[in-house]
Protein backbone atom coordinates (compact mmCIF):
# COMPACT_ATOMS: atom_id res chain seq x y z
CA UNK A 1 0.00 0.00 0.00
CA UNK A 2 1.53 3.70 -0.73
CA UNK A 3 1.69 5.56 2.64
CA UNK A 4 -0.17 9.01 1.21
CA UNK A 5 -0.04 11.16 4.53
CA UNK A 6 -2.59 10.18 7.57
CA UNK A 7 -6.34 8.21 7.08
CA UNK A 8 -6.80 4.60 6.58
CA UNK A 9 -5.93 2.38 4.06
CA UNK A 10 -9.47 2.40 2.73
CA UNK A 11 -9.71 6.45 3.11
CA UNK A 12 -5.88 6.66 1.15
CA UNK A 13 -7.85 4.40 -1.59
CA UNK A 14 -10.92 6.84 -1.55
CA UNK A 15 -8.24 10.18 -2.10
CA UNK A 16 -6.58 8.50 -5.33
CA UNK A 17 -9.37 7.55 -6.61
CA UNK A 18 -10.88 11.28 -6.23
CA UNK A 19 -7.36 12.44 -7.48
CA UNK A 20 -7.51 10.28 -10.52
CA UNK A 21 -11.50 11.29 -11.05
CA UNK A 22 -9.51 14.78 -11.18
CA UNK A 23 -6.99 14.42 -13.63
CA UNK A 24 -4.35 13.18 -11.91
CA UNK A 25 -2.36 10.25 -14.08
CA UNK A 26 -0.11 9.63 -11.13
CA UNK A 27 -3.32 8.86 -8.43
CA UNK A 28 -3.88 6.52 -11.16
CA UNK A 29 -0.25 5.04 -11.45
CA UNK A 30 -0.15 4.73 -7.91
CA UNK A 31 -3.93 3.33 -7.38
CA UNK A 32 -3.55 0.76 -10.09
CA UNK A 33 -1.90 -2.27 -7.89
CA UNK A 34 -3.92 -1.63 -4.52
CA UNK A 35 -7.07 -2.26 -6.79
CA UNK A 36 -5.97 -4.60 -9.21
CA UNK A 37 -5.09 -6.85 -6.36
CA UNK A 38 -8.93 -6.39 -4.56
CA UNK A 39 -10.48 -6.76 -7.72
CA UNK A 40 -8.15 -10.22 -8.38
CA UNK A 41 -9.43 -11.18 -4.75
CA UNK A 42 -13.23 -10.75 -5.48
CA UNK A 43 -12.97 -12.18 -8.57
CA UNK A 44 -11.12 -15.27 -6.98
CA UNK A 45 -13.71 -15.02 -4.51
CA UNK A 46 -17.08 -14.97 -6.55
CA UNK A 47 -15.42 -17.65 -9.30
CA UNK A 48 -14.98 -19.86 -5.87
CA UNK A 49 -18.70 -19.76 -4.85
CA UNK A 50 -19.98 -20.96 -7.95
CA UNK A 51 -21.06 -24.25 -7.39
CA UNK A 52 -20.39 -25.64 -10.74
CA UNK A 53 -17.02 -23.70 -11.45
CA UNK A 54 -15.16 -23.86 -14.54
CA UNK A 55 -11.96 -22.98 -16.16
CA UNK A 56 -12.70 -19.28 -16.47
CA UNK A 57 -9.88 -17.48 -14.60
CA UNK A 58 -10.04 -14.52 -11.92
CA UNK A 59 -7.58 -12.96 -13.81
CA UNK A 60 -9.48 -12.67 -17.25
CA UNK A 61 -12.34 -11.21 -15.52
CA UNK A 62 -10.10 -8.75 -13.82
CA UNK A 63 -8.44 -7.63 -16.81
CA UNK A 64 -11.94 -7.06 -19.07
CA UNK A 65 -13.33 -5.12 -16.02
CA UNK A 66 -10.30 -3.16 -15.01
CA UNK A 67 -10.00 -2.52 -18.65
CA UNK A 68 -13.22 -0.61 -18.71
CA UNK A 69 -12.89 1.26 -15.34
CA UNK A 70 -9.43 2.66 -16.25
CA UNK A 71 -10.91 3.68 -19.70
CA UNK A 72 -12.99 6.68 -18.18
CA UNK A 73 -11.76 9.94 -19.32
CA UNK A 74 -12.59 11.63 -15.58
CA UNK A 75 -14.83 8.90 -13.77
CA UNK A 76 -16.73 10.61 -10.65
CA UNK A 77 -15.94 8.30 -8.01
CA UNK A 78 -16.78 9.21 -4.60
CA UNK A 79 -15.33 6.96 -2.77
CA UNK A 80 -13.76 2.98 -2.48
CA UNK A 81 -17.41 1.66 -2.14
CA UNK A 82 -18.18 3.34 -5.22
CA UNK A 83 -15.73 1.88 -6.99
CA UNK A 84 -15.99 -1.35 -6.48
CA UNK A 85 -19.44 -0.97 -6.73
CA UNK A 86 -18.95 -0.16 -10.24
CA UNK A 87 -16.27 -2.96 -10.41
CA UNK A 88 -18.72 -5.48 -9.31
CA UNK A 89 -21.45 -4.36 -11.63
CA UNK A 90 -18.76 -4.71 -14.29
CA UNK A 91 -17.73 -8.43 -13.23
CA UNK A 92 -21.70 -9.63 -13.30
CA UNK A 93 -22.34 -7.69 -16.95
CA UNK A 94 -18.80 -9.63 -17.90
CA UNK A 95 -19.47 -12.59 -16.78
CA UNK A 96 -22.87 -12.92 -18.28
CA UNK A 97 -21.91 -11.57 -21.66
CA UNK A 98 -19.74 -14.67 -21.22
CA UNK A 99 -22.11 -16.55 -20.52
CA UNK A 100 -24.85 -15.76 -23.27
CA UNK A 101 -21.59 -16.03 -25.40
CA UNK A 102 -21.08 -19.65 -24.44
CA UNK A 103 -24.73 -20.62 -24.78
CA UNK A 104 -25.01 -19.38 -28.52
CA UNK A 105 -21.84 -21.23 -29.51
CA UNK A 106 -23.32 -24.44 -28.47
CA UNK A 107 -26.30 -24.39 -30.12
CA UNK A 108 -23.94 -23.88 -33.11
CA UNK A 109 -24.28 -20.01 -33.91
CA UNK A 110 -21.56 -18.15 -35.27
CA UNK A 111 -18.75 -21.04 -34.98
CA UNK A 112 -15.21 -19.83 -35.50
CA UNK A 113 -12.08 -21.22 -33.81
CA UNK A 114 -11.11 -20.36 -30.69
CA UNK A 115 -8.40 -21.05 -27.88
CA UNK A 116 -9.14 -23.91 -26.12
CA UNK A 117 -8.79 -22.35 -22.54
CA UNK A 118 -11.45 -20.28 -23.82
CA UNK A 119 -13.55 -22.49 -25.31
CA UNK A 120 -13.53 -23.87 -21.65
CA UNK A 121 -14.01 -20.98 -19.73
CA UNK A 122 -17.94 -22.06 -19.19
CA UNK A 123 -19.52 -25.09 -18.45
CA UNK A 124 -23.37 -25.40 -19.89
CA UNK A 125 -24.36 -25.51 -16.15
CA UNK A 126 -22.64 -22.36 -15.36
CA UNK A 127 -23.16 -20.66 -18.26
CA UNK A 128 -27.07 -21.17 -17.62
CA UNK A 129 -26.37 -20.45 -13.90
CA UNK A 130 -25.20 -17.41 -14.54
CA UNK A 131 -27.82 -16.04 -16.69
CA UNK A 132 -30.82 -17.31 -14.41
CA UNK A 133 -29.16 -15.24 -12.17
CA UNK A 134 -28.71 -12.04 -13.93
CA UNK A 135 -32.32 -12.31 -15.29
CA UNK A 136 -33.36 -12.98 -11.67
CA UNK A 137 -31.51 -10.08 -10.69
CA UNK A 138 -32.96 -7.64 -13.07
CA UNK A 139 -36.57 -8.73 -12.28
CA UNK A 140 -35.75 -8.16 -8.38
CA UNK A 141 -34.39 -4.86 -9.82
CA UNK A 142 -37.65 -3.98 -11.27
CA UNK A 143 -39.26 -5.18 -8.03
CA UNK A 144 -36.73 -3.42 -5.61
CA UNK A 145 -33.99 -1.57 -6.51
CA UNK A 146 -32.35 -1.83 -3.71
CA UNK A 147 -32.68 -5.34 -2.53
CA UNK A 148 -30.64 -5.95 -6.22
CA UNK A 149 -27.97 -3.21 -5.64
CA UNK A 150 -27.55 -5.35 -2.09
CA UNK A 151 -26.89 -8.53 -3.34
CA UNK A 152 -24.69 -7.09 -6.51
CA UNK A 153 -22.79 -5.35 -3.84
CA UNK A 154 -22.17 -8.27 -1.35
CA UNK A 155 -21.90 -11.13 -3.95
CA UNK A 156 -20.37 -9.72 -6.77
CA UNK A 157 -18.78 -6.99 -5.35
CA UNK A 158 -17.60 -8.95 -2.16
CA UNK A 159 -17.99 -5.94 -0.45
CA UNK A 160 -18.62 -6.32 3.93
CA UNK A 161 -22.27 -5.71 5.07
CA UNK A 162 -20.21 -2.13 6.78
CA UNK A 163 -18.94 -1.27 2.98
CA UNK A 164 -22.63 -2.07 1.69
CA UNK A 165 -23.95 0.13 4.55
CA UNK A 166 -21.85 2.85 3.45
CA UNK A 167 -22.44 2.62 -0.02
CA UNK A 168 -25.88 2.46 -0.18
CA UNK A 169 -26.49 4.95 2.58
CA UNK A 170 -28.31 2.69 4.84
CA UNK A 171 -27.90 0.80 8.12
CA UNK A 172 -26.44 -2.32 8.63
CA UNK A 173 -29.18 -4.11 10.20
CA UNK A 174 -31.13 -2.76 6.91
CA UNK A 175 -28.69 -4.78 4.72
CA UNK A 176 -28.85 -7.58 6.77
CA UNK A 177 -32.41 -7.50 6.51
CA UNK A 178 -32.69 -6.92 2.56
CA UNK A 179 -29.73 -9.15 1.81
CA UNK A 180 -32.07 -12.38 3.38
CA UNK A 181 -35.16 -11.58 1.53
CA UNK A 182 -33.65 -10.89 -1.60
CA UNK A 183 -32.06 -14.19 -1.05
CA UNK A 184 -35.40 -15.58 -0.43
CA UNK A 185 -36.66 -13.65 -3.50
CA UNK A 186 -33.96 -14.51 -5.94
CA UNK A 187 -34.01 -18.38 -4.79
CA UNK A 188 -38.12 -18.43 -5.22
CA UNK A 189 -37.94 -16.72 -8.82
CA UNK A 190 -34.54 -19.16 -10.25
CA UNK A 191 -36.28 -22.36 -8.47
CA UNK A 192 -39.38 -21.37 -10.97
CA UNK A 193 -37.19 -20.99 -13.92
CA UNK A 194 -35.19 -24.17 -13.15
CA UNK A 195 -38.66 -26.08 -12.64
Amino acid sequence: MVNLPGGSAREQVTKLLVDWGQGNKEALDLLTPIVYRELHNLAERYLRLERNAATLQPTALVHEAYLKLVAQDAPDWQSRSHFFGVAAHLMRQILVDNARKHRSEKRGGGMANVPLDEALSMSPERSAGVIALDDALNQLAIVDERKAKVIELRFFGGMTVDETANALGISVATVGREQRLAEAWLHREMSRTTA
